[in-house]
């Protein structure tokens, strides 16, 4: 982990993660010393739970004791918290670790809380790139993004177990913004889990080794693991400030990787293995192929990134990457993002290690997952149809006045409505460097005038079918 100029102490948490007065100790970076603990629930001793600093991966021995040599570059202490407990959580906030400060002691206890349920069933969200710049920024997202996550917890029952990642840029440089994005998570309700996008960064104080100061103080470590049922989830930074103004690249450092090999050493082959980042890594992390590395020994791995404000998803390397449209839409400005997908984010359904999904978008019903749009020819008319969360595993057919057409051609386009919204240097009038942008889940077919009713079904790869029809 990235040595950083500034110590903080962040010791009173809650849900689940406790500390009393005589819990609350503090640390000395001297070449030597051991970093100490014990992890406990209601008085009884956890063993076999992993704790690192980020570059040691311990686990508790049959005492629920830990220890591990104290790094002089460490900034955090934090637990990956075993399946079957409670995420610590203040007012949403993941809170699973501990800030070190130059204090002697070197003593770090953690007590978790038993879920009542079992937790191999289970829900996630991806919330990417709500990146609010102002108040009004603000505004939206609490009063449209938030009470739509809260109707979709309710609406799924009591006794639904839910989590959320916001994977990156959750402020647009406006570090001062943090506040206000954590009065959403507050607001949905569940805890909330963050990764470090480029524009949550801090700009000209340094390199790379100082760009999450701000980031770190609001939510720990940038680097991190924990579990929920037979899923193992890992959170990396894949943004390396330049050192200049806003430059960055995707790259996950060489420390990084060396921690999460040792991290990956303790989780079983067959679990289910989610990795959260901000910056797409099929193309745009440099070092890639070393992630797919470590990746390569389990059976079943997701990625979930953003920062592209567009839905794409890939199958690399045996890696499926869902890479997400934003919860902004085109930066707060309009309903779609550049390549028509709705502002929105993404649901994940877990049982056991089986992974189903859909792209929930904001305001409208979870079944809304296609749009059509029929433009006039010379001499015919052309169907398109945006399938925003498509994969080579949907199947998206057509009717003629229902006389069943077959498959629709997949083709690479721009949507209209982002082409009406967005297109030009005068649109939108708020933010008008938003632009459409070419996409490969569009679907078309051309027909004679004469058609009157055109209809659309979607078939997902869990053959859940999405059906629309269109005036012609």
């Amino acid at each position: 982990m990235k040595r950083r100029a500034f110590i903080q102490n962040m010791f009173l948490l809650s849900g689940g993660f406790m500390l009393s007065a005589n819990e609350t100790f503090a640390f000395v970076r001297t070449s030597g010393k051991k970093i100490k603990g014990t992890v406990r629930s209601f008085g009884k001793r956890l063993s076999n739970v992993v704790v690192s600093d980020g570059f040691s991966v311990v686990k508790t021995n049959s005492r629920g004791k830990y220890e591990m040599p104290f790094h002089e570059l460490a900034r955090f202490v934090f637990i990956s918290v075993p399946a079957g407990y409670a995420f610590p959580q203040q007012n949403g906030l993941a809170k699973h670790y501990h800030t070190l400060t130059d204090e002697k002691k070197q003593i770090c206890n953690f007590e978790l809380t038993p879920l009542k349920a079992d937790d191999s069933k289970h829900n996630f969200i991806i919330w990417a790139d709500p990146q609010v710049k102002n108040e009004r920024d603000v505004q939206l997202m609490l009063s449209q993004s938030v009470p739509d996550v809260r109707r979709l917890i309710e609406e799924s029952g009591s006794e639904a177990l839910f989590h959320g990642i916001g994977v990156g840029d959750l402020v647009w440089d406006e570090h001062s913004l943090f506040k206000r994005y954590n009065e959403a998570v507050a607001g949905m309700g569940i805890p909330f889990f963050q990764v470090l996008g480029n524009h949550d960064m801090d700009y000209n104080k340094g390199g790379d080794e100082s760009s999450d100061q701000t980031f770190s103080l609001n939510y720990g470590p940038t680097y991190y693991s924990f579990n929920r049922g037979k899923v193992h989830y890992v959170v990396l930074d894949d943004v390396r400030y330049l050192g200049k103004d806003r430059n960055y690249d995707g790259y996950i450092s060489r420390q990084q990787l060396n921690w999460l090999k040792q991290d990956l050493s303790m989780v079983p082959k067959d679990n289910l293995l989610i990795i959260s980042v901000h910056i797409p890594v099929h193309n745009s992390v440099d070092n890639n192929t070393d992630l797919y590395a470590l990746l390569e020994p389990f059976k079943k791995v997701h990625i979930m990134s953003g920062h592209t404000h567009f839905n794409k998803n890939v199958i690399q390397n045996g890696v499926y990457e869902h890479n997400h449209g934003t919860v902004c839409g085109a930066w707060w400005t309009g309903p779609v993002c550049g390549d028509g997908t709705p502002g929105g984010y993404g649901v994940y359904e877990v049982e056991g290690t089986d992974l189903k999904w859909y792209y929930k978008a904001t305001g409208l019903d979870k079944n809304y997952q296609i749009s059509l749009d029929i433009e006039e020819l010379s001499h015919q008319k052309r169907l398109l149809v945006n399938v925003w969360n498509w994969d080579p595993e949907w199947k998206v057919e057509w009717w003629a006045d229902d006389k069943p057409m077959g498959v629709l051609e997949n083709v690479m386009g721009f949507d209209p409505m982002a082409v009406k919204l967005y297109k030009g240097d005068k649109l939108p009038l708020k933010r008008s460097f938003a632009e459409p942008s070419r996409t490969d889940h569009l679907f078309m077919a051309h027909f004679s005038p004469e058609i009157k009713m055109v209809k659309v079904v979607a078939t997902d790869r869990f053959g859940t079918k999405y059906e629309q029809k269109i005036n012609a």
